[in-house]
């Protein structure tokens, strides 16, 4: 082939995954003002977000293509996806009253928090869990809910701007429902994007923290793991947030693996009412950036977490894992590390009073 035909296809290839990357759905890289706060931040060094340990990305000794090349075309036991839908329970979210103190629980890492007569929702993931939907399908019947049957929000959590914690399409269709958005530095890029004002942004390095109004505090903290939507990793933070309400702390783990902050967060809030961990999508390949089963225990006692729920699981399969393993793993933990769980079917509500 003739060297200007296949300089001629780069160039096109290039130009089409520039146009892709281009879309809203991936936000923006942070600049200006907020680039100029991040570069300042301790945690931000060499032009990246850095953990407090040191995280490879994979500990397989394969290369990252490698690995996703494996995971997108390699072939997956059979059971990663249930054989039938999964069950799950349609909640009139408008309809619960305000006073009750509860969770509902949407599949994967999606959840509302009503708590002290507020409303928390964190990391909603409705409508694509990847670019253009893509990739990360839903399992059957966990995709009931939409961002139409959501409340109003006093204040939205996200955790990180990975596609299967932060949905694009659910957040601005959400926009006007929002009182404000919490989120770790430079995540705040995304959300200007979108059409969210300036001053509906609580964005936060680790170990901030704002008053949010009504006795409620929250804190930014550590997570283990990484960011980024498209090319450029690491641009924004990852975090765990502590919320402390006029009658409860929680905890809100977002996405990492195992390491000594839970040890360090568990000292400086002593008494945490429950903390929600991830448990799904783990891999001996990732070891460092996602829980293993066998750390999710520990971990919790870290906390010191008097109750626990696990998510980041029964909605997508982005692991090699049977689909439902995480619930023998929750069933393992009270069975044998005798520890107080939340266990609610997708869109239950379940009480999370003292």
């Amino acid at each position: 082939m003739a060297p200007w035909i296949v300089l001629s296809i780069a160039a096109l290839l290039a130009a089409a995954v520039l146009l892709f990357i281009g879309q809203p759905g991936f936000g923006r890289l942070p600049r200006g003002r907020r680039l100029a706060r991040i570069e300042r931040s301790p945690n931000y060094r060499d032009g990246a977000f850095r953990n407090q340990e040191p995280t490879p990305m994979l500990t397989s000794g394969k290369s990252r293509i490698a690995t996703m090349l494996g995971l997108l075309a390699g072939k997956k036991p059979a059971n990663v996806r249930p054989g039938a839908p999964v069950e799950a329970v349609k909640t009139d979210l408008r309809g619960l009253a305000p006073a009750q103190d509860l969770l509902v629980w949407f599949g994967h890492s999606s959840y509302l928090v009503q708590v002290g007569g507020k409303r928390i929702l964190v990391d909603p993931v409705f409508c694509e869990a990847s670019p253009a939907g893509l990739f990360n399908k839903p399992f059957p019947g966990t995709d009931i809910y939409t961002p139409d049957d959501m409340p109003a929000i006093d204040w939205l959590v996200i955790t990180h701007d990975h596609w299967d914690h932060l949905d694009h399409k659910t957040v601005t269709r959400l926009r006007d429902r929002i009182g404000q958005v919490v989120c770790p530095l430079g995540v705040g890029e995304h959300f200007e994007r979108w059409g969210f004002a300036p001053e509906k942004l609580v964005e936060l390095d680790w170990y901030e923290q704002a008053a949010l109004g009504g006795g409620f505090t929250v804190h930014c903290l550590p997570a283990r793991h990484f960011s980024g939507r498209g090319l450029a990793a690491n641009k924004s933070l990852w975090a765990s947030f502590l919320l402390e309400t006029p009658a409860s702390k929680l905890y809100l783990g977002g996405d990492g693996g195992y390491g000594s902050h839970f040890a360090r967060i568990g000292e400086r809030f002593p008494g945490i009412d429950l903390a929600v961990l991830e448990n799904g999508q783990y891999d001996a390949d990732w070891s460092c950036i996602h829980t293993l089963p066998g750390q999710l225990a520990q971990a919790a006692r870290d906390l010191g977490a008097k109750k626990l729920l696990t998510v980041h699981h029964a909605k997508y399969a982005l692991a090699r894992h049977p689909w439902d393993e995480p619930f023998a793993n929750e069933r393992r933990l009270v069975r044998e590390d005798s520890l107080d769980l939340l266990v609610p079917r997708i869109g239950e509500a379940v009480p999370i009073g003292k």
